[in-house]
């Protein structure tokens, strides 16, 4: 069972992350990113909602006629994104209003259909739920790491403590959207050379073709 679990996360993580190798999720990842206050909240109610939507979709799996399965995924998913939305407004307003609108796409976040799709409705509740913990985890590393580079850069600051000191000249290309896409493209580039895909090839750089 251990080594069942490291290997879901090890593909969620690395080996099939949604963002970098299958190029999912990328708009709001795109969006919330200049700020890792923001990537972290947006993470952590990505990984509740995938997580908790592919357990539900699992125990449901044998009684939703396959004509509706989708409506069906869709609800379950919308429940679970409105807690996640009714808590930000309640606790933290201010968070909520920075995030936008982009807490209530997670509802079309296609990483979260496309688990739910696929594994949540061919799997046990079990495995379903930790495939839906380390996709999630997986969404939110990304987000974390252009977020690490674009605030650091952009303002000099992580989590909004300056560190970079007073005499550091704010690159304001990383906190427009063009430093999103700049970063999203060198951690694909990074991916797609260094880090082996699920199937077990090697990267580009170990001397792939």
């Amino acid at each position: 069972m251990i080594k069942k679990i490291k290997n879901i996360f090890t593909l969620g993580l690395l080996k099939d992350n949604p963002v970098f190798r299958q190029i999912l999720g990328i708009c709001s990842a795109l969006a919330v990113t200049n700020l890792l206050m923001n990537s972290l909240v947006m993470g952590i109610g990505l990984i509740f909602v995938t997580s908790l939507s592919s357990l539900t979709v699992s125990i449901l799996r044998k009684y939703t006629p396959k004509h509706i399965r989708m409506m069906v995924q869709t609800l379950i998913i919308s429940a679970y994104v409105i807690i996640v939305d009714i808590v930000l407004k309640a606790y933290f307003p201010a968070m909520s209003e920075a995030l936008g609108p982009y807490v209530g796409l997670i509802i079309t976040n296609c990483i979260i259909m496309g688990r739910c799709e696929v594994y949540a409705q061919n799997n046990p509740p079990l495995d379903s739920f930790i495939d839906g913990i380390a996709s999630g985890a997986g969404y939110s590393l990304v987000l974390l790491t252009i977020a690490f580079f674009r605030e650091l850069l952009g303002f000099g600051s992580l989590f909004g403590i300056n560190v970079l000191g007073e005499n550091w000249v704010n690159w304001v290309f990383m906190i427009m959207p063009p430093g999103a896409f700049f970063m999203l493209g060198i951690l694909i580039w990074v991916a797609n050379t260094y880090i082996p895909t699920k199937d077990g090839k090697a990267p580009a750089a170990g001397g792939g073709q």
